[in-house]
């Protein structure tokens, strides 16, 4: 998957995950700004091979690519692979956001990756894309020091890394 919806957070959130991905650099932990510079702190509502910013915006029209949900990071997690994210506690706002906006590409006929179908989602920021097994417990740690983490989304964009595009939605 190297496309995706992601949904963007306010000034403070996203200075306080940089101050984090710099504690896990510090850490040699490889954050997600080591990995491209153009990468934001943001949650991804949907992930596809390929997402065209133009369908996207017709099939969401009417509907806000980015509410301003309100969001309590408050968890550190792993995905398989060593994949290091902070979670947000899931709220039904959100859920539904995620759901509506995964029905409607559906509906559009946007290929989108299985691992954000509506119950299968699992809401999260990620930190590092493969955290190194001798410093797995200190990540956490670090993650956990920064935590609750209490953010609003304010912007969305469909982004994909494999072609560096970045188009910013309404």
């Amino acid at each position: 998957m190297t496309a995706a919806l992601e949904l963007y957070f306010d000034a403070v959130t996203e200075r306080r995950i940089h101050v984090l991905w710099n504690a896990l650099a510090a850490a040699d932990v490889p954050t997600l700004r080591q990995v491209s510079g153009r990468h934001r702190p943001h949650l991804s509502l949907v992930g596809a091979e390929l997402l065209d910013a133009p369908t996207v915006t017709e099939a969401l029209a009417g509907l806000p690519a980015a509410p301003p949900l309100s969001l309590s990071f408050q968890y550190a997690g792993q995905f398989v692979g060593r994949v290091l994210f902070l979670g947000p506690a899931p709220k039904a706002e959100l859920l539904a956001h995620q759901a509506e906006v995964w029905r409607r590409l559906r509906e559009a006929g946007v290929g989108l990756s299985e691992l954000y179908a509506p119950g299968v989602w699992v809401p999260h920021a990620t930190m590092s894309m493969r955290v190194p097994r001798p410093v797995l417990a200190e990540a956490i740690r670090r993650c956990l020091e920064f935590l609750p983490i209490e953010a609003t989304i304010s912007s969305a964009a469909v982004v994909d890394h494999k072609r560096d595009l970045r188009a910013p939605l309404p």
